[in-house]
């Protein structure tokens, strides 16, 4: 199996990753931060990727390391668990609706960290979620999963749909790049050699 551990203990954090790339999309996210837990779950369910979450960390201060920190233990539990990647897509794109809301997510597992972020928040807290936050992971997940990553707002009124909709348009994508491309036979989708 594709799967990967990561455990990461700073000052501000403790956070515990768990993955598994060919699973069936379980979670069990308990991060202390309950907007966050919530867009987790919709990470590994609609990716179809096995992901545990279990993070304490310095939310009296706020809940920013708490998320930064998780989005660098599952970027490192993605590299991980790609290996040297030989025999997948690499590539993922989608468009995906959530009712007023309409995000474009496109990636490249191409070991070249790099985040285009094109998404603004109507509003500056969701509940008592930071919006600014979701930023945060997603260039922590794509500068330690060595992932290009493109994120763009199309449409969206509302910032809960806003924010749910980049982390479903992730787990589409992502879904797409890991897979195993039947007509690859293991081979490395590059012509450098490496990935």
């Amino acid at each position: 199996m594709r799967s990967a551990k990561i455990t990461r203990k700073t000052a501000e954090t403790e956070v515990s990753v768990e993955m598994n790339l060919d699973g069936t999309g379980r979670y069990a996210n308990k991060t202390g931060v309950g907007f966050f837990d919530h867009m987790l779950d919709q990470l590994a369910r609609h990716s179809l990727i096995d992901i545990t979450v279990a993070a304490t960390g310095d939310r009296h201060v706020d809940d920013h390391h708490t998320v930064e920190d998780c989005g660098i233990a599952l970027g490192q539990a993605i590299a991980r668990a790609l290996g040297d990647k030989r025999g997948i897509r690499r590539y993922g794109h989608v468009n995906l609706a959530m009712d007023d809301a309409q995000i474009a997510c496109a990636l490249d597992l191409s070991g070249r960290p790099y985040l285009v972020w094109n998404v603004d928040f109507p509003t500056a807290r969701i509940g008592t979620f930071d919006t600014e936050l979701v930023r945060e992971f997603f260039q922590a997940l794509s500068t330690h999963g060595a992932i290009t990553l493109h994120v763009d707002r199309l449409h969206g009124l509302n910032s809960h749909h806003i924010a749910e909709a980049a982390f479903k348009s992730l787990a589409r994508a992502l879904r797409m790049a890991v897979e195993p491309d039947p007509r690859a036979a293991g081979a490395l989708p590059s012509t450098k050699g490496a990935l």
